[in-house]
């Protein structure tokens, strides 16, 4: 990987893990907009748990280059659930936001592959 590319890789890991350990931590503290959010789409309240601890789990590894590919795939997971979520629910705009993290997403764990624990035969 160049220099630029790693740099680039490292900025946007930082970033999204950022994003993400904001996100899950409103909804593991059970901040009020997480919670009417998650009942207003039908979902248990365990549910919002096991996405907010998906979320801050996934911001965690993705600051660990042989744990980011892992952690990219973790938040993708989440982040077809939500655009899934808002295009069941007839809300197509609300599904730009995950589709672009979903790419972004896409890119880290492209570019982290190479330096992911491998998986033990």
């Amino acid at each position: 990987m160049t220099k630029g590319r790693s740099t680039t890789v490292w900025v946007l890991s930082a970033l999204l893990a950022a994003l993400y350990l904001f996100t899950g931590g409103t909804k593991l503290a059970g901040m009020q907009m997480a919670v009417e959010e998650f009942a207003r789409y039908g979902y248990p309240d365990w549910f919002r748990l096991a996405v907010g601890a998906a979320e801050v789990t996934g911001a965690v590894l993705l600051l660990v280059p042989r744990a980011a590919l892992y952690g990219a795939i973790m938040l993708s997971v989440v982040m077809i659930g939500a655009t899934v979520t808002h295009l069941t629910h007839q809300e197509a705009p609300n599904a730009v936001v995950p589709i672009v993290l979903l790419v972004l997403l896409a890119f880290v764990a492209a570019s982290r592959r190479e330096t992911a624990v491998p998986a033990r035969a």
